[in-house]
């Protein structure tokens, strides 16, 4: 499968705003629970939707990568944790998008399925790994996902739906 010019430049743009995110503090909001909730995946959701599960993943790595090199708790120093579920968040986006038609509501579905990729592939994985008990990841399941998934379709939905309008010319 290979890359249109487009396609590589939105994937290196959207990778870029994870990197300056990531750099300036605010791709990751502190929680009373001491873990941070994040908005590193919405980049993954958007080149999704907009151009493709590989350009997804690809922004997923980048994520993925900070996630490892700057780790927000311990437990992002796993590469597995750190990688596996942000190469996905695009992927499920841009398929999920993709089934349901290229509507408003399906860019909305496909930001709640790509942050639940995030979600439930990092908490399950950190599960299965014996990180933590279900107890505390189903708390912070509760505590970070609910509000990651507001978060992603408020910010998801209109400028998906803007960049959309945008002719293909690359």
């Amino acid at each position: 499968m290979r890359l249109t010019l487009r396609q590589l430049i939105i994937a290196a743009l959207l990778g870029a705003l994870v990197v300056v995110l990531e750099l300036l503090g605010i791709g990751r909001i502190p929680m009373p629970t001491g873990v941070a909730a994040t908005i590193l995946h919405i980049p993954a959701i958007l080149g999704g939707i907009l151009e493709g599960p590989l350009v997804g993943a690809l922004v997923g790595f980048f994520f993925g990568l900070f996630s490892f090199l700057r780790p927000s708790s311990p437990i992002f120093s796993d590469p597995l944790v750190a990688f596996l579920p942000r190469l996905f968040i695009g992927v499920v986006a841009y398929y999920i998008y993709r089934a349901l038609g290229e509507t408003r509501l399906s860019v909305a579905v496909a930001a709640v399925g790509g942050t639940l990729t995030n979600t439930v592939g990092v908490l399950g994985l950190i599960l299965l790994r014996g990180y933590l008990p279900l107890k505390a990841v189903l708390a912070i399941a509760a505590t970070h996902g609910i509000p990651e998934i507001v978060v992603s379709v408020i910010i998801v939905t209109p400028v998906a739906l803007a960049l959309r309008r945008y002719p293909r010319t690359a």
